[in-house]
């Protein structure tokens, strides 16, 4: 929900702070006050029109910022995320500054965004009934997705939505094929030929890496046998070798111990050498024993190299990432396999146009339903609303094909008045019918609003007594499960809110300003009164006023 409104030189506002409340809040005063200066700054916010007739006069620049909670707007709280413009206190921040040339820049919880990103995150906030241009309702995609809300068919659309891109993926599949068969099959045949290639070669990664080795080790058979007979030498087979001498000196020591103690440990560091000594000779011997001097293997380990080299050089890789290669190529000639033959793909088309359509014509049968109920429960709405004989009509309009929404659009009709045709909402004239209107669907429809803040302006033009006390219940019904505001004039319908503001202009320095103040209990019962009573406001009137609140114990 909207949570504050700051708006700095906008129009005729200088300063203003406004924290909202939920539910129903209603705005009053005199004509002209500014009432709806509010709405425009808002809308500024959330993506309007901005010139430089939004700058206050002797202002260097507008501005206007909007705070919203994410925290109950899965919808925004995805976008933002999306469009990395998320915040760690579960606040939207929306903010818009105008220039006196008219030129505007707008932020999202700091950041610079364009006018279009400004838009996109302000139709998952509010909904602006009363002026055309801000009124989603006139949009088809918003009239389809009303109707889709109303009767829960979000799901099976959504389906019908998958169902869609799949047959469209199938069949472009399909005209790529047929487009690209040549290419395909000369691709196809490469791929064959570099499989039995490779396979035929049958060479691994671990094998690399041995035939290294190996190779080594035959190249330089003669120099590792000589190292190891040294190290047999030096170590244990010749005269004065380390093992004898290493020996030699620990006996020494041994017979002189009972003399001076503290020799064992001397002692004590030469027996691990000893024994490492000794194990370092078997190891030697061993490694001796199992060297091989073999040219003919060697030949053998040179040859196979030179296959594996030619293999990479004629792949244009390096040794080590054939066998990579042949899993790839593998892969790809499945993929290109008995699965993409040209029956395949047409028979996978079919049948994914023959599920699309299926679960279209569902979702047709059930839209059907569901706008019968619908036309009905907004027509009797209608009725309340000074729109007696007026009758409106969700319409199916079948397509020639089927797109990603079904095999129809949804139009919405209408007609004011008893003996005339309905005609798309589109053309409505009067702007207070279209509110009217968009107040009645919003109450039918009400459970499955997609925003969290729904802001009413002319729902007043042409009604009162009974239909205003009607259309004060309906927003008062509507802010139990949204945060409503409404610009209105009749007592009435500011009597059903749950809060109240007081829209006023004063004279400061010479220049009108626009003054917004919250409305306590007392200062209702006298706002009221003035809505009813006009200029001269009496006890009687008060009275009245009081009753209109539900209470009583009013001052003369």
């Amino acid at each position: 929900m909207l949570r504050s409104l700051s708006i700095r030189d906008f129009a005729i506002v200088d300063r203003l702070e406004l924290e909202f409340a939920p539910e129903f809040t209603a705005l009053t005063g005199e004509t002209g006050a500014g009432k709806s200066i509010l709405i425009e700054a808002l809308a500024l916010a959330l993506g309007d029109r901005a010139d430089a007739l939004a700058v206050r006069e002797g202002a260097e620049r507008a501005e206007v910022s909007a705070e919203f909670d994410v925290d109950a707007n899965a919808r925004l709280a995805q976008w933002l995320e999306s469009n990395a413009l998320g915040s760690d206190d579960g606040a939207c921040l929306m903010r818009r500054v105008v220039d006196r040339a008219g030129r505007s820049r707008g932020f999202v919880n700091g950041r610079a965004v364009t006018l279009a990103q400004l838009r996109e995150a302000g139709e998952l906030l509010i909904e602006i009934h009363g002026q055309h241009q801000h009124q989603s309702l006139l949009r088809p995609p918003t009239q389809r997705d009303l109707l889709d809300a109303y009767g829960e068919l979000g799901a099976l659309a959504e389906d019908v939505a998958r169902a869609f891109d799949e047959w469209i993926r199938r069949r472009e599949q399909r005209m790529r094929f047929e487009r690209d068969a040549s290419a395909l099959a000369a691709e196809r045949e490469e791929l064959a030929w570099r499989v039995r290639e490779l396979e035929a070669l049958g060479f691994s990664s671990e094998e690399w890496e041995a035939l290294a080795v190996e190779r080594s080790r035959l190249m330089h058979g003669t120099r590792l046998a000589e190292a190891a007979q040294h190290g047999l030498e030096a170590l244990s087979e010749g005269d004065e070798c380390a093992l004898s001498r290493v020996n030699h000196v620990v006996a020494r020591l041994e017979d002189v111990l009972g003399y001076d103690p503290t020799l064992h440990e001397i002692v004590d560091m030469l027996q691990p050498a000893q024994a490492q000594i000794q194990e370092a000779v078997y190891a030697l011997r061993r490694y001796g024993e199992r060297l091989e001097i073999d040219p003919g293997r060697l030949r053998e380990v040179e040859q196979r190299l030179d296959a594996v080299h030619g293999a990479a050089r004629k792949h244009r890789i390096d040794p080590e990432r054939l066998p990579e290669l042949l899993d790839g190529a593998r892969a790809r000639l499945e993929e290109l396999g008995a699965g993409h033959d040209l029956d395949v793909l047409r028979r996978a088309e079919d049948e994914a146009h023959a599920a699309c359509v299926a679960l279209a014509k569902t979702l047709s049968a059930q839209r059907g339903a569901t706008a019968t109920r619908f036309s009905r429960q907004v027509t009797e709405a209608m009725q309340d609303l000074a729109m007696v004989g007026g009758r409106f009509e969700a319409v199916l309009v079948p397509l020639d094909a089927a797109t990603r929404h079904g095999l129809e659009t949804v139009e919405l009709r209408v007609a004011a008045h008893a003996g005339v045709a309905p005609q798309p909402i589109t053309r409505v004239a009067s702007g207070g019918e279209l509110s009217r209107l968009s107040l009645a669907l919003q109450t039918v429809a009400s459970r499955a609003a997609q925003v969290p803040t729904l802001i009413f302006d002319e729902v007043d033009a042409g009604i009162g007594g009974r239909v205003a006390e009607i259309v004060g219940r309906m927003l008062k019904q509507l802010g139990k499960r949204h945060q409503v505001l409404c610009v209105t004039h009749l007592p009435q319908v500011a009597a059903a809110a749950d809060h109240q503001w007081q829209v006023s202009k004063t004279a400061v320095n010479g220049a009108l300003v626009s003054r917004v103040v919250a409305l306590d209990r007392e200062q209702r019962v006298e706002e009221i009164a003035r809505m009813l009573g006009g200029v001269r406001i009496t006890p009687t009137t008060r009275r009245h006023a009081a009753e209109m609140l539900g209470g009583r114990n009013v001052p003369d």
